[in-house]
């Protein structure tokens, strides 16, 4: 039975209350979150700086052993530079910056006498291009203080946060929305079998994060996909045979995001239904600024929510 895609009613003051607890949530803590983040990301940029004798000899070699420092590197440069204008200036292949830089490896099938030269030339690059108005040693020749790097590497890790900000803070509030769900189902006496079960394995009264759940594309003769799923959960009363609830925890800190990637829920519940039949039950635990025409999107699809100011609504998907 629905829950909440029916009943629009109450879709006006359950935004408001879910933009309200987003708000609060923000202002308390994404700061802290941030600011942990930064550190963190200082201590690497510091790392990077002694490996490469403080940006004066940056190397294939380092390079080829840590290729995730590509991105650190790119902020360094005055003015910093976008993936797209690296690529262009130094030209090297995209998927090679790509790669390094989401993937943290090298490309496996890239002939070695090519990925030399590209990295070669993105150590050039970044050597020519350094800011020294962070790195004024470059400039002076003189042998920085550790105050002067860590001024550095604080700055580069500045840029790099900014330009992370979004991932930042909605990686840190779907993990508190996970912690969230994970405290109601406890409560409840489910047990956390995260890691240690699939979807054909779980016993009723048990629930998992990140649990991958095969789907089917959408194509007619598509591969399987593997999709995962942030929270599945077997209700205490589920019979033999009977399908987990799959819960997707969303989160949103303005309205123009969430309608560009509405279709995104849709799709997905399409490929699990081609491989896992009509009875498949996928919800949405929303927190933040989800509209109503996000929400009539959704329900039109056939997908029920959960807000998370009223995480009691679970029990109504018979949790």
């Amino acid at each position: 039975m629905p829950v909440n895609l029916d009943k629009p009613q109450r879709w006006k003051e359950d935004v408001a209350r879910s933009v309200d607890q987003y708000n609060q949530w923000f202002l308390n803590f994404a700061p802290t979150t941030y600011r942990t983040t930064r550190i963190k990301v200082t201590s690497e940029v510091e790392a990077m700086l002694m490996r490469t004798n403080n940006l004066r000899s940056i190397t294939t070699k380092e390079l080829n052993d840590h290729p995730g420092i590509l991105f650190a590197l790119r902020m360094s440069t005055a003015p910093p530079l976008a993936r797209d204008r690296l690529v262009g200036l130094a030209g090297i292949s995209k998927s090679l910056v790509g790669t390094m830089e989401l993937e943290h490896r090298l490309p496996p099938k890239m002939a070695k006498t090519r990925l030399e030269t590209d990295l070669g030339k993105i150590a050039a690059l970044i050597m020519r291009l350094a800011d020294v108005d962070i790195f004024t040693w470059l400039e002076t020749k003189k042998e920085p203080s550790p105050e002067e790097v860590n001024r550095g590497a604080t700055i580069v890790a500045d840029r790099l946060c900014g330009a992370q900000a979004d991932p930042i803070v909605r990686n840190a509030q779907e993990q508190r929305q996970l912690a969230e769900i994970k405290r109601w189902l406890e409560h409840r006496k489910y047990q956390d079998v995260s890691g240690k079960t699939t979807l054909t394995t779980m016993k009723p009264g048990t629930f998992a994060f990140r649990l991958i759940v095969p789907g089917l594309g959408l194509d007619e003769d598509a591969d399987p996909v593997n999709i995962p799923i942030d929270a599945v959960v077997m209700p205490h009363k589920a019979q033999a045979g009977n399908l987990p609830l799959l819960i997707e925890a969303k989160s949103a800190g303005d309205f123009t995001n969430v309608n560009k990637r509405r279709k995104e829920e849709a799709t997905k519940v399409a490929m699990l239904r081609r491989k896992q039949g009509s009875a498949v039950r996928f919800i949405l635990f929303l927190c933040g600024y989800f509209d109503s025409g996000y929400l009539g999107y959704e329900a039109a699809e056939g997908i029920d929510w959960v807000w998370e100011h009223r995480i009691d609504d679970l029990a109504e998907f018979g949790l």
